[in-house]
């Protein structure tokens, strides 16, 4: 319940609500997967980051075509605007999960957290965990 209350008051501070939380699957011994979901601001904030127990590095990743050559770059900021909603999907902005600790088996929750910045400077997280699947969750 402490816990509950916890997740609950970061994301009213962060005002940003996350859903359909998802991870890609992964077979034995893959060292990277993508996470991705929907983030809605109350309020003017910045995606400033992400972390994660089960990867060694957590980054917002932005993939882009280039003369027909697949680039991938962090993305160190990623603005919200009050009212906005934005998609991390595969083939655009995204969380890339990599140096995985574990297998993500279907069905099983991976623990995401974000970290935003308001325009005053204050820093909050949001838990996104998502739920690790082959396809993007139901809406």
């Amino acid at each position: 319940m402490a816990l509950l209350a916890v997740v609950a008051s970061s994301t009213a501070h962060a005002q940003v609500t996350v859903s359909g939380a998802w991870a890609r699957a992964t077979v034995p011994n893959q060292s990277a997967t993508g996470a991705f979901m929907r983030l809605t601001a109350q309020k003017d904030v910045v995606l400033t980051g992400a972390s994660s127990p089960v990867a060694g590095i957590v980054e917002v990743h932005e993939m882009s075509m280039d003369k027909g050559i697949m680039r991938m770059r962090a993305a160190d900021r990623v603005p919200l605007k009050a009212g906005q909603t934005i998609e991390l999907k595969s083939g655009g902005l995204h969380i890339m999960m990599m140096d995985l600790k574990k297998q993500f088996k279907a069905g099983e929750r991976v623990p995401l957290t974000l970290s935003f910045t308001a325009s005053d400077g204050s820093v909050s997280t949001v838990e996104a965990n998502a739920t690790a699947g082959f396809a993007p969750l139901a809406r």
